[in-house]
């Protein structure tokens, strides 16, 4: 068993002229989440059905490892995208049925999912694909319950619906493992969930784009921050509105989110460059060192100079 305090192991299974935006919208988040906690939560490794080189459908290439016995862990990706219906053969039928035994939860991205029904996997299963396929899918498998929806997680098993659902699919992983205070910094280092409200008024956006909207706005205002009444006016919304999609997503208040985000580039800074304390504290948007050092202490329990000082220890 993987003890809780170990990294959560993902493999993410391709094939031949995979989308390579669905593998970046999958991995990118896990490094992301990394980088910002400052320790590896997750680790990933690559495979494909026989360890051949395999080039995305852009051409970037992928030396994969084989998926065989020894290939375990918490979740594993199957990633097809493009000539799905082609490799829906009894190989790799064999190959998925064997692997499910050794991981946790199987994901089916992109068209992900067709591979894991062909192989019986998805039978009693609520599941999603890439909506061009939504329907075959559905008369295909009749055994699967195919539904229309970004992404679905049931049980051991979750699927998504394309390269951008992958990424919602990704936050919402990070969510239910590490909780909604680092799955809303990976959301803003990403700008992801934000609009233009006179494109997309706020007032149609559910809370939790509303909420990941307001979590970039606050990481582009670091420096100078904004009144929380000032980040609700740039969503369209009142500073009522905008705390009110916050509770009803059951997370922090807007305020406290922003504060998590200011501390967190004040931590980066600590450990990865040599500015000074007073220089970071300003960047972070505190008016002088003594409460930036003083919030830092509250959010991580250690001071900004032992931070930095652990950091150099660890080399």
């Amino acid at each position: 068993m993987r003890r809780s305090t170990e990294p959560e192991r993902f493999a993410l299974l391709l094939f031949d002229g995979f989308s390579n935006l669905c593998l970046a919208n999958a991995v990118e988040p896990l490094r992301a989440a990394n980088t910002l906690s400052r320790r590896t939560l997750y680790d990933w490794r690559f495979f494909g059905m026989s360890g051949a080189p395999l080039a995305s459908s852009s051409g970037v290439p992928v030396q994969p490892d084989a998926l065989g016995a020894e290939a375990r862990g918490d979740y594993l990706f199957v990633m097809p995208s493009y000539g799905h219906e082609a490799l829906a053969n009894a190989a790799t039928g064999r190959a998925l049925r064997a692997a499910a035994k050794h991981f946790g939860t199987l994901v089916g991205l992109d068209t992900g999912s067709w591979l894991m029904a062909h192989a019986g996997l998805l039978d009693g299963y609520r599941a999603t694909s890439h909506w061009d396929i939504l329907a075959d899918l559905a008369e295909t498998f009749p055994e699967v319950d195919v539904t229309e929806a970004r992404f679905v997680v049931d049980r051991d098993r979750a699927s998504c619906g394309g390269a951008t659902t992958t990424f919602d699919l990704m936050l919402d992983l990070i969510e239910g493992r590490h909780g909604a205070a680092l799955s809303l910094e990976v959301a803003a280092l990403f700008m992801h969930g934000e609009r233009d409200p006179a494109l997309d008024p706020a007032r149609l956006m559910p809370d939790c784009q509303t909420i990941r909207a307001a979590a970039a706005i606050m990481r582009r205002h670091i420096e100078e921050p904004l009144t929380i009444g000032a980040v609700a006016s740039c969503l369209g919304l009142s500073q009522r509105a905008l705390e009110r999609a916050f509770r009803s997503h059951g997370t922090q208040t807007p305020a406290a989110a922003y504060r998590a985000i200011r501390l967190s580039e004040a931590r980066r800074r600590v450990e990865q460059t040599r500015d000074s304390i007073a220089e970071i504290s300003l960047r972070s948007g505190y008016g002088d060192a003594t409460a930036m050092t003083r919030a830092f202490k509250a959010a991580f329990g250690i001071t900004p100079s032992a931070a930095r000082a652990a950091r150099l220890r660890k080399g």
